[in-house]
């Protein structure tokens, strides 16, 4: 128990309509329900969850400190008085009829006479207070009990009255103190959750951080205890949402772990060898990618990929261009030339509105402009029946709805957040972010059963910016989303599936690079992870994503070209990574801070010349031609069609990455004539391009 004393923290969580039921009626059992407020306050190292009756917050903020008696009933003393300032902090409502916000003051019930409660000096015996380091667990109530519960036990076995949330989940509360506290399922009771718990999932050398060796370390003022806290905090993010801990980057987790362990010692600044490769392999479960360990995979043999060709990308297609390639009726005249012109130079501007429907499939290519109309007056009554089916949801009903509870939550989160320095976002009550919140929440009528996860803002924001239409925005979205589908599953099959993929095509192009990267626990690639996840939409500037992305959505050179731009983007790190000899912090940090420093354009030209380069090689194993989809025909390139353009040459100097000095490894059961005979797993030749 925390010893007396006066609280002048910051306000970190703070919840009225939190009741103890004292069951001290005497007629039909029924409970005297005492109202408090709830409060978790921070002062220096020490954290402090505080509840007290309302009548007792009403007066004055008095903060009252736990001591505990022989009888393990929980006894107070008054600490001076000190004024607080509640921290109301609501989420943004984008129209006041659809606010989930519950203003309703909370009305007091009177205690019962007879074995009702006493007061000393006009508070409630029943406030207490206490230290976050003497918390033990947390119970929860069961499922479907109506409000939720929470029960507090201190390492010195006090059991907390009960406190009830009847104005809000207790999951908050729970966000909050895992900010400070490590929190895990009790392996006897799934609704206990245990403080500072080992989570098997870990590696045994973190599990260890945790041990009474560790603490010591921390009480002696060795190893920084809120730091080391805060990073587990966020690599159990990372288990939870990869996606947020993506955003933030790696490199931010890794830096405050290594920075509590070595303290001042500069002889202790090297870091623990291959911990945090585990920490990071597991939290994405089931993937592991260092092929070189990984039974049953074919194993390739000096593969000569040949000269690199010159790449050189045109102007933009004009509006003017445009139109000569559309017919009396509106339709689209050699489709197939026109997406090797966007691919070749993207699109102006004006013209994306337009380009965009066709490219994502939201108007098919051989439409009329009559045909688009009816589509579109289909599709609007369509969407807008959609976004009824959650406009119409009372606030009774939302409140025994979780997940859509948990959607919206979500949702008006990330969309405050999204974009916010563009002037399309920027500023207070924004109509764009109104229409960001209302096409996401539609989005999860569409496909209930993905619903809404994070990073699908990001995907839809250039989107709408360029649609200026609610409408039209969504169905580009939807389409968009049928491509990236896989990539915010639970399972996460298809980053796992990408990862994968874009080590066998590292492989080839220089084995060199990935032996090195394995040599510093980086070989699962896990700095490109937030590339793959939201398309590079984090790395580019935002007119460079417009560019970015139109090009990919042609479909060309070749599937999985958002593949080869990886690898185009590590060949031009490759240098300064190797030559500094970076190790697997100093990697994922660089490559966190390459964002919005990479040149769009240069990096289209690279990943063209690499697609060129493997069509060309006669020996291409079989598992990068059903990466690429090389199977049965060659990759279409622009200048493979008509010859229009002339800017490709094949005379550069050969590419930087070597690949003739190390075997590279596959993931197919297909067999060459030139390929070592092996066993290949089954479970690998079913993976599938995301």
């Amino acid at each position: 128990m925390a010893a007396a004393g006066v609280v002048n923290g910051k306000i970190i969580y703070e919840q009225e309509g939190v009741y103890i039921h004292s069951s001290c009626g005497k007629t039909n059992d029924q409970d005297s329900l005492i109202s408090g407020i709830l409060r978790v306050l921070e002062k220096d190292a020490e954290v402090i969850v505080d509840w007290r009756p309302l009548d007792d917050a009403l007066d004055s903020s008095s903060i009252l400190y736990a001591g505990k008696d022989s009888s393990s009933v929980v006894e107070w003393t008054q600490a001076p008085k000190e004024r607080g300032h509640r921290g109301s902090e609501h989420l943004n409502s984008y129209e006041a009829e659809w606010d989930m916000v519950n203003t309703v003051p909370s009305k007091k019930k009177p205690h019962t006479t007879g074995d009702a409660p006493s007061h000393r000096n006009g508070k409630s015996k029943w406030s207490f207070l206490f230290s976050l380091t003497d918390l033990k667990s947390i119970k929860q109530n069961k499922e479907g009990m109506g409000w939720s519960y929470l029960v507090f036990c201190l390492k010195d076995d006090v059991v907390l009255p009960a406190l009830h949330f009847h104005q809000g989940d207790s999951k908050l509360l729970i966000d909050s103190l895992e900010k400070y506290v490590v929190l895990c399922e009790s392996p006897q009771d799934k609704r206990t959750l245990l403080v500072n718990c080992q989570s098997k999932s870990l590696s045994q050398s973190f599990e260890n951080l945790l041990d009474e060796p560790a603490y010591g370390l921390i009480q002696a003022g060795l190893l920084d205890r809120r730091k080391l806290l805060w990073a587990i905090h966020q690599w159990k993010k990372i288990k939870k949402d990869p996606y947020t801990a993506t955003m933030v980057g790696f490199s931010k987790v890794t830096n405050y772990i290594f920075d509590s362990l070595r303290g001042s010692d500069p002889s202790t600044h090297q870091r623990p060898p291959s911990e945090m490769a585990d920490f990071l392999s597991d939290a994405i479960p089931g993937l592991k990618i260092n092929q070189q360990e990984e039974p049953g995979f074919e194993v390739i043999t000096r593969i000569d990929l040949g000269e690199r060709p010159v790449v050189q990308r045109r102007e933009p297609v004009s509006l003017e261009e445009w139109s000569k390639n559309i017919d009396s009726e509106g339709r689209i005249l050699n489709v197939d030339n026109m997406k090797q012109m966007i691919f070749r130079g993207g699109l102006s501007h004006a013209l994306r509105k337009q380009a965009w429907k066709f490219l994502l499939g939201y108007f098919p290519w051989d439409s009329t402009k009559e045909e688009r109309i009816q589509l579109q007056k289909q599709k609007t009554d369509e969407y807008f029946r959609m976004k009824l089916q959650w406009k119409s949801v009372s606030e009774e009903q939302e409140k025994r709805n979780s997940r859509l509870r948990d959607y919206r939550s979500l949702i008006e989160k990330d969309v405050n957040r999204t974009d916010r320095t563009n002037k399309f976002y920027e500023g207070q009550d924004n109509p764009g972010l109104i229409l960001l919140h209302d096409i996401l929440m539609t989005y999860c009528m569409y496909d209930f059963d993905l619903g809404y996860v994070q990073g699908m803002s990001d995907l839809l924001s250039p989107l709408l910016y360029v649609m200026e239409n609610e409408v039209d925005a969504f169905w580009c979205f939807a389409s968009y989303m049928d491509q990236m589908h896989q990539n915010f599953e639970e399972q996460m099959q298809g980053m796992k599936t990408q990862l994968i993929q874009l080590s066998t095509l590292l492989r080839l192009l220089d084995s060199g690079f990935c032996s090195y990267l394995e040599s510093q626990d980086s070989g699962y690639l896990y700095f490109c992870f937030r590339w793959l996840l939201i398309r590079f939409k984090r790395e580019f500037s935002f007119l460079d994503i417009l560019r970015l992305w139109e090009v990919m959505w042609t479909e060309l050179p070749c599937k999985n070209f958002h593949l080869l731009l990886c690898c185009a983007i590590l060949e031009s790190e490759k240098q300064q990574i190797m030559e500094k000899h970076y190790g697997f912090n100093e990697i994922l940090k660089h490559i966190n801070e390459l964002s919005m420093k990479i040149d769009v354009e240069d990096v289209l030209c690279k990943a063209e010349a690499i697609s060129l380069q493997m069509v060309k090689c006669k020996e291409l194993p079989q598992a990068v031609s059903e990466i690429l989809g090389l199977q049965d025909s060659e990759v279409t390139t622009p200048d493979s069609d008509t010859g229009e353009d002339e800017n490709v040459g094949m005379t550069s100097p050969t590419s930087t990455f070597q690949s003739d000095s190390l075997p590279v490894l596959a993931t197919s059961g297909a067999r060459d004539d030139n390929l070592t005979q092996t066993s290949v797993s089954p479970n690998v030749s079913r993976l599938t391009p995301a």
